[in-house]
């Protein structure tokens, strides 16, 4: 079982800060836990926004240790040596920007194209009626990989209002199994800001992630959708009839946009076969790429592999494939496909500079001889790293609500902690994993998500509090069980 790193405490010798509060160990733990509750503070009580309350929290932290405003700031020429929060922003987002802009514009053509419609109505299909929250639970997973959480439910949504109003069983019968799909591949695999900003933070391969987000992810998951076949039979919710009118009226509104911009589909609906090419071929060349590392020896075949198995070039080439095969051949114009991708970066922005502001705090935690101190501390205390890092990202998600910012944070505190100790890239996989599961646990009113789901689904909040946050805790807890169980054998 890993344990916690165990090098000795060291007090940086920074001498030019604001502020020392504390001499040693004793002082640098004393700054790291009132950052953590100042953090908490203003994310929660002053409602400010997570990117400012990081920032901020990163600069205090990193004066009150010690370090000094060149050292945080650097100077005003230009040749002096990039700042700590300049390279904790930018080493993070040089790696992460790409990869979740290229995902998203993906997930955008798959959205507006109808290919989450053809997906749940062939597995509904294959399925059959008496196992279709099966099939909901299935198209949760696969449409979940390229597709935000929000997006996923407002693309689904009018599905799952139909399969339930067709079988007159409660709609948390067919929500929970799509929620737990949408869920789970939202907080374990690649493309989403979650794992890949941890993989960023860790240094480990994409390919790693999205196979141990698999392993990690399908028992969760599984555990996830027992849970919602036994809550759905014992709570019923109707379906939510204005929310059904509504989604007919934005499903109009979208179409009417489409045919404003340029975007004349033809009628024949998308090949499933061809949804599916386009979201697993990215998954494929990047898992090959990692392996042929492992199986290869140098070679012009094993570059090549490694090439076109780049997160950058195969998500670009599932990208390129989905603006063909979904728009050009159906109809749309160039100037379609333009729009519905840029319009889908607008949200992204705030990720990016939440997960940016996350490499800040790490880069300032580490640089200021706190991660060193809380290494020791934690080693002293005899819990395993991967333990820890469940915990830590457990108490940040209940207390503030963003999953995100409970990834970001946690994985600053936890990186220092694995370095120097030669773990392989499958476990540093696996820590990832725990501080995923931990970010989904017990979803409650701080969270916007348990205000979507309730509001989509037309739920209580005491229905929501019984089905969808004990969902969200069984996700978690299954996901770290498996997590922690393999990091024993690897």
């Amino acid at each position: 079982m890993l344990l916690a790193a165990d090098a000795p405490p060291q007090t940086p010798p920074h001498t030019g800060g604001l502020l020392l509060l504390i001499d040693g160990t004793a002082g640098l733990l004393t700054v790291a836990a009132l950052g953590i509750v100042l953090l908490l503070f203003l994310i929660i009580k002053v409602r400010l926004q997570p990117f400012v309350a990081l920032l901020g929290v990163s600069i205090a932290v990193g004066l009150a240790a010690g370090l000094s405003v060149t050292e945080l700031f650097g100077t005003v020429q230009k040749s002096a040596a990039v700042s700590m929060i300049e390279s904790g922003m930018g080493g993070i987002l040089g790696h992460v920007a790409i990869i979740i802009g290229l995902g998203t514009m993906l997930g955008a053509i798959l959205e507006v194209s109808g290919g989450a419609e053809v997906l749940s109505a062939r597995l509904l299909n294959l399925f059959g009626e008496k196992r279709a929250p099966l099939a909901m639970g299935v198209t949760g997973v696969v449409f979940g990989i390229p597709v935000f959480f929000d997006v996923g439910i407002f693309v689904l949504a009018p599905i799952v209002y139909a399969a339930a109003k067709r079988s007159g069983k409660s709609i948390l019968l067919y929500a929970m199994p799509l929620l737990a799909g949408l869920s789970m591949t939202h907080a374990f695999l690649p493309p989403h800001p979650g794992p890949v900003a941890a993989a960023g933070l860790f240094e480990v391969d994409l390919g790693w992630v999205i196979l141990m987000g698999v392993v990690v992810g399908v028992p969760a998951v599984l555990a996830a959708w027992a849970y919602a076949a036994w809550i759905g039979k014992r709570v019923f919710v109707d379906v939510p009839q204005d929310m059904v009118e509504a989604a007919a009226e934005a499903k109009a509104a979208v179409a009417a946009e489409q045919r404003a911009s340029g975007v004349t589909p033809l009628e024949r609906p998308v090949a499933l076969g061809t949804v599916l090419a386009i979201i697993g071929t990215p998954l494929l060349l990047i898992l090959l790429a990692t392996f042929s590392s492992i199986a290869l020896d140098p070679s012009t075949v094993r570059s090549v592999i490694e090439f076109f198995g780049h997160p950058f070039v195969a998500l670009t080439i599932a990208l390129l494939l989905a603006y063909y095969l979904l728009g050009i051949r159906r109809g749309w114009s160039r100037k379609s496909l333009e729009t519905v991708s840029t319009a889908s970066l607008k949200p992204v922005g705030n990720i990016l500079l939440v997960v940016g502001a996350g490499g800040v705090f790490g880069a300032v935690l580490k640089g200021s001889g706190i991660a060193d101190a809380l290494a020791d501390t934690f080693n002293d205390v005899g819990l395993p790293v991967i333990l820890l890092a469940w915990l830590i990202s457990v108490v940040l998600r209940v207390a503030q609500g963003s999953a995100t910012v409970a990834i970001v944070t946690t994985a600053g505190i936890v990186v220092p902690l694995v370095e120097g100790q030669d773990l392989s890239q499958a476990h540093l996989a696996l820590i990832i994993m725990a501080i995923s599961a931990g970010s989904i646990f017990a979803s409650h009113v701080n969270d916007g998500g348990f205000w979507m789901v309730a509001k989509y689904f037309g739920i209580s909040e005491r229905d929501t509090l019984k089905s969808w946050t004990v969902l969200e805790t069984v996700l978690s807890v299954a996901g770290f069980v498996v997590a922690a169980l393999l990091s024993l054998i690897i």
